[in-house]
C-alpha cells in the first residue's frame, strides 16, 4: 500500500545517509538528528511539490507547532536510510504531517514521527487560514504502520 501512495505521489521520499558527526556517546545516530531530517525532508518535499512558491506567494510561513518521534531501532554511521513524509491532513490554520525512517540495507523501522504545523502570515506572525492554492499542492495520505 505504501509504493501505491508513493507511485501517485502522495508520499514523499529520499535517502539519507547517517554522518559520521551525528553519532553519539551510545555508539548510535544521536536522536536529535531525526527532528532536522523531519523538517529537512517537508522543507523538500513542499519546495517540489510547488507548496513553498504557494506559501510565499500567499505571504505566508509554516511554524511547527508540536514534533513527536517514537524511536523504534538504532541507526549507525553509514547507514543508508529510506526517509518518507506525507501530509494526513488540512485544517484550518494547522496541518499534520508524518514520517518514516527505513534502514535500506535490513528493512527496519527505525523512527516514525509527526509534526503538527501552522500556517502563520508572514508579515505578523499571526495563524490565518491556509488557502487552497496551497492546499492543493499536497496530495494528503492515511497513516502506515
Amino acid at each position: 500500500m505504501l509504493n501505491e501512495f508513493i507511485e501517485e505521489g502522495k508520499i514523499f521520499h529520499c535517502e539519507l545517509i547517517v554522518p559520521n558527526d551525528a553519532i553519539d556517546q551510545n555508539g548510535h545516530m544521536n536522536n536529535v538528528v531525526y527532528v532536522q531530517w523531519m523538517q529537512d525532508v517537508a522543507v523538500r518535499h513542499s519546495e517540489l511539490c510547488g507548496g513553498t512558491a504557494a506559501m510565499e506567494s500567499a505571504g505566508a510561513t509554516w511554524v511547527v507547532r508540536s514534533h513527536t518521534i517514537n524511536y523504534l531501532s538504532p541507526a549507525f554511521a553509514g547507514d543508508r536510510i529510506a526517509a518518507f513524509t506525507w501530509v494526513v491532513d488540512f485544517q484550518r490554520v494547522r496541518s499534520m504531517r508524518r514520517y518514516k525512517f527505513v534502514r535500506i540495507s535490513d528493512g527496519k523501522v527505525l523512527a516514525r514521527g509527526q509534526t503538527d504545523w501552522v500556517f502563520l502570515n508572514a508579515e505578523n506572525g499571526r495563524p490565518r487560514t491556509i488557502p487552497e492554492e496551497v492546499k492543493v499542492c499536497f496530495s494528503t495520505a492515511p497513516d502506515f504502520e
